[in-house]
């Protein structure tokens, strides 16, 4: 490889412009994570130093990454590593816990020697500004030393970090509060184009993108090469990471070429493939290469974009920046997904056949480095900026979002772009009067069973199929592509729904059996299915070089809503591969590992895991392919059951097409075993039973033992039942939930253990008791089986606090529940979570009998004040959150206007729901115009209060069995165009 590829760095002469009186002191941290960072701080600092004044870079980053552009004794290297980013364990995956306890280590634990030490530092350069591209601590340091601070980034670690709690557990959380508060000294915020949103910056100056400098033309760099101008160039770029890929010459189809950033020394690579030198100039090369194959960063969308190079990019996992970026990538028409197996396996024909006809259109600036050196040299100079909004020390925990709520609110969060929230209203469903009168036909189909109900969304779910059946190719989102190519428009297709649901009461005390009260949201799942013979399916392009043999059925998944949630759009797969060699179908075990490989699309085991559950449980045979669109409004992450709504819906979609009949109940005992086995989450009954065996504005009343269902209550007309989003993210699969369903079952095995000791004993306690109810107490199903005045009695006070994995296994050796694992290494709270069931119970039984109950004032006090107990017992299990702890105390601020003079509160009681920590809070009411008034007030105050403005859940549907199921077909007469 020619060294002339390398870049010529900035001569001393060409940094010395500005006269020496006028220079100012930079101090600039940068980031650990990735090259990305550092790159484009290069841009920032070589405009910096051209006007003659000093920058003190402070990065773990290796040191050519800034000399190689940058030769000038006005740039200062400090090696020192204060923030860690993000640990991969390879280039496309991100250890979630394991970048928690690195940063942790890094600048949590040596947090105040590190502050002393950059507090002298500052002091001893003389520093001017303090500039940030994003160490959250750099910003603490300086306000410490009396310096002013800017940080410079598209994203923040507490929002990066946020999604990774989930994962690493709650103790986690106070390095992601404390990230905010160390950001929150920043005076102000440069924004790069693609950013994320970032709560804890209230004072915002947007840029355009930063961008490295071409040096060299595109006909140059391909001399260089020896590349003539007929031959495409693929330039393979993932990142600083070592690689280690298996790349094959059958990868490329002919006529291609493909340039490799960060191949090792070792590796050998076959002839069409050019591995390019560490310190490759890499601007000069993509301007000079006709795709880009990587993983996205920064660094490669800004200069894909500004230099309209079309990128394949595969996801990478868990790591929030991304799904900011893909959306400008894919506006800007600059952008193509590649499956990662297909990336594995080689199949990179199609994806580089629908690149090249790409037209890339990013028209914006590309000039951000000199405008950020712009405004950071007036800010050094003692420029001040108004205030655009409140800024300050006040930055609330509740502000950070765990996950990506901000983004699925569309139109309520200004740090997302415009063109992001559109996404959200693509999912065509459109507002249709709920009155309107049920029809055997809709625009474009006729349906030949079952019946819309004149519900809303269904119609629109019908609406949105018509419409894709017209589009054909021609559509901008990728998703609705994909869609319009999943079905023959001229065969049946089966549509089911299944709502959401609303925990009133009972909520975790599920997996121990106890009764459970839950209200169907409006709120719901639609699934759309098609059976075709294998020879008949449509397969998308990159499925089709896949699937060679076109005899054996396949199976395609289209999820609308994809891009809100950073998952792949789309989910092929053979269904052979859910068999052994032997005809019988695989594992829950081993479906559960062919649905974790590739994290962006494992949210397909929710979908697919029905038709491995049917093959297992009941014998099912498929020999046709199937087609199927999930489409849900019911939000993800806020504990209103997403999930459930979406197994239950596509579970009955598959029946139905397969003439399968199977009870709602049973609809829903197979959807659990979806959710335990295949996915993987340990989640009760209760939440696929009420979405498909719930009714609207009534509450399914069941004890989950395993599920026996009581009967309908009806909701009494003068009480109303609301959900309030906290934003912050829920997940029955987070370690929380599994923690504290670990303790249960650990607190039932032992009060077995005790129960049988007192068996054999012949103590005066064992004398004074029953001998059938001791017996009764050792054979223990469920904990809920156990009255609270009993557990009280005999073995509250032999239960301990908390106990080690390793203590429990080595007395007891089994907890007794098989969709949870206990670490031998962790350690387990066991009084809390075995007391909550056992008195929920109680609570759930005392509340349904209020419901009944004459109607009367003390009858709300009283089931506001259940509801209550119920909060609290949550956060003594560990499994509140602050967001819905202050909801909560809004709901209690607004029930205490009843005792003022003006006595006109109507809201008596809230709850946090489901799996905890976060999620949905649930609010009980007199259903009048007052209470929505103060839930609409509390909304406000919430937003006020924390940033985010919450989803309000109003009203109820029916289940997916009241439901049934709709066939369609496509009208043969023309209707009018929509």
């Amino acid at each position: 490889m020619p060294t002339l590829l390398q870049t010529a760095p900035m001569s001393v002469s060409e940094s010395s412009s500005a006269s020496s009186r006028s220079s100012l002191v930079f101090a600039y941290y940068v980031t650990g994570h990735g090259f990305g960072h550092a790159t484009r701080v290069v841009e920032v600092v070589r405009h910096l130093i051209s006007s003659g004044h000093q920058v003190h870079v402070v990065s773990a980053a290796p040191e050519f990454v800034f000399t190689m552009e940058v030769h000038s004794p006005n740039l200062f290297i400090r090696k020192v590593l204060l923030d860690s980013g993000s640990v991969q364990a390879d280039a496309l995956t991100v250890d979630r816990r394991a970048s928690l306890e690195k940063y942790c280590e890094i600048a949590v634990e040596p947090r105040d020697s590190i502050l002393d030490t950059e507090v002298e530092w500052l002091k001893s350069i003389k520093a001017n500004l303090v500039v940030s591209d994003v160490v959250p601590i750099a910003c603490r340091a300086a306000a410490d030393a009396g310096i002013r601070s800017v940080c410079v980034t598209n994203f923040s670690w507490d929002f990066i970090y946020a999604e990774y709690v989930m994962a690493a557990g709650h103790h986690h959380r106070s390095i992601v509060w404390q990230i905010a508060e160390d950001y929150s000294h920043c005076e102000f915020l440069i924004r790069l184009p693609g950013y994320c949103p970032m709560p804890a910056f209230h004072d915002v100056i947007d840029i355009p993108l930063v961008v490295r400098p071409l040096h060299k033309s595109r006909q140059e760099v391909r001399k260089e090469l020896g590349v003539p101008d007929n031959v495409k160039l693929l330039i393979f770029n993932f990142g600083g990471q070592p690689t280690g890929w298996t790349l094959k010459e059958e990868y490329l189809p002919a006529g291609w070429l493909c340039l490799v950033c960060g191949a090792s020394a070792k590796q050998d690579l076959p002839p069409n493939f050019i591995a390019l030198p560490k310190d490759v100039y890499t601007p000069d090369v993509i301007a000079a290469s006709d795709c880009m194959l990587g993983k996205i960063g920064y660094g490669t969308v800004s200069e894909a974009l500004a230099y309209k190079l079309r990128f394949i990019f595969v996801r990478r996992d868990y790591f929030n920046e991304e799904p900011f970026l893909r959306k400008m990538l894919e506006y800007y028409q600059g952008g193509v997904e590649m499956i990662r197996r297909d990336l594995l396996a080689g199949c990179w024909a199609p994806y580089l056949e629908r690149a090249v006809t790409l037209k890339p259109c990013y028209d914006g600036g590309i000039d951000g480095g000199e405008v950020a050196a712009k405004i950071l040299k007036d800010t050094a100079m003692g420029k001040k900026r108004s205030k655009l909004n409140l800024s300050g020390a006040r930055r609330l925990r509740d502000a950070i979002i765990l996950g990506f709520q901000l983004q699925r609110a569309p139109g309520r969060d200004l740090s997302v772009p415009e063109w992001y929230q559109v996404a959200g209203n693509e999912a065509g469903i459109h507002s249709v009067d709920q009155t309107q009168k049920s029809s055997k036909f809709v625009e474009g189909f006729e349906i030949l069973h079952g019946d819309h109900l004149g519900l809303s969304d269904t119609i629109g779910f019908l609406d949105s199929l018509a419409t894709l059946a017209k589009i054909g190719g021609h559509h901008q989102e990728r998703e609705h592509l994909a869609a319009a190519a999943l079905f023959n428009w001229e065969e049946d297709i089966v549509v089911a729904r299944a709502p959401g649901r609303l925990d009133v009461m009972g909520g975790i005390a599920d997996y121990s059996g106890s009764l459970v009260l839950l209200m169907p949201t409006r709120e719901a799942c639609h699934a759309a299915v098609q059976r075709n013979h294998p020879s008949k399916q449509k397969l998308w392009k990159h499925a089709e070089a896949r699937h060679h043999l076109r005899d054996t059925p396949i199976l395609e998944i289209v999820s609308f809503g994809s891009e809100l949630s950073n998952r792949g759009p789309t989910f092929d797969m053979d269904l052979s591969d859910f068999m052994e060699e032997d005809g019988k179908p695989i594992s829950y075990e081993k479906s559960c590992h062919y649905f974790s490989r590739d994290p962006s699309q494992k949210w397909a085991a929710y979908v697919a895991g029905t038709i491995l559950v049917l093959m297992r449980e009941m014998g099912v045979r498929f020999e046709d392919s199937i087609s199927i669109l999930v489409s849900s409004t019911v939000p993800e992450g806020k504990g209103v059951s997403s999930s459930a709504s979406v197994e239950v819906a596509t579970m009955s979609a598959v029946a139905a097409a397969h003439g399968l009949e199977i009870s709602p109940r049973d609809v829903a005992l197979l959807c659990q075993k979806v959710e335990n086995y295949v996915v993987g989450a340990p989640c009760g009954v209760m939440d696929q039973m009420a979405s498909a065996c719930g009714e609207a504005n009534k509450l399914l009343a069941m004890i989950c033992q395993p599920a026996e269902i009581l009967g309908l209550v009806e909701i009494p007309s003068h009480i109303r039942f609301w959900g309030i989003d906290s934003g912050i993210r829920h997940s029955v699969g987070g370690s929380d939930y599994g923690s504290v369903r670990i303790g249960a079952f650990i607190g039932k095995t032992m009060i077995k253990s005790f129960a049988s000791s007192f068996t054999k004993s012949n103590s005066e306690e064992a004398e004074e008791e029953s001998s059938e109810l001791i017996e009764s107490d050792a054979s223990l199903d469920y904990l809920c089986n156990l009255s609270p005045h009993r557990f009280q009695a005999l073995y509250a006070s032999k239960l301990p606090q908390s106990i080690t994995g390793e203590e429990f296994i080595e007395k007891y050796n089994d907890h007794g529940d098989s969709v949870t694992t206990i670490d031998r290494k962790g350690t387990y709270d066991i009084m809390a979570p075995t007391r909550h069931p056992i008195y929920e119970n109680f609570r759930v039984q005392a509340f349904k009998a209020l419901l009944t109950a004459t109607p009367s004032e003390e009858q709300v006090i009283g089931l506001g004040e259940l509801m209550y107990q119920c909060h609290d017992s949550y956060s003594a299990c560990g499994i509140g959150s602050d967001g819905t702890d202050r909801l909560v105390k809004l709901v209690q601020n607004m029930e205490n206007l009843k005792s003022s003079k003006t006595g006109n509160g109507t809201l008596y009681g809230a709850k946090i729901t489901g799996g905890g920590s976060g999620g949905t809070v649930c609010v009980i009411g007199k259903s009048s115009l007052r209470s929505s008034e103060q839930i609409l007030q509390i909304q406000r105050k919430y937003k006020e209060a924390t940033g985010f403005m919450p989803y309000v859940f109003e009203g109820s549907s029916p289940g997916a069995g009241k439901f049934g199921y709709l066939k369609i077909r496509k009208n043969s007469a023309p209707t009018s165009s929509t």
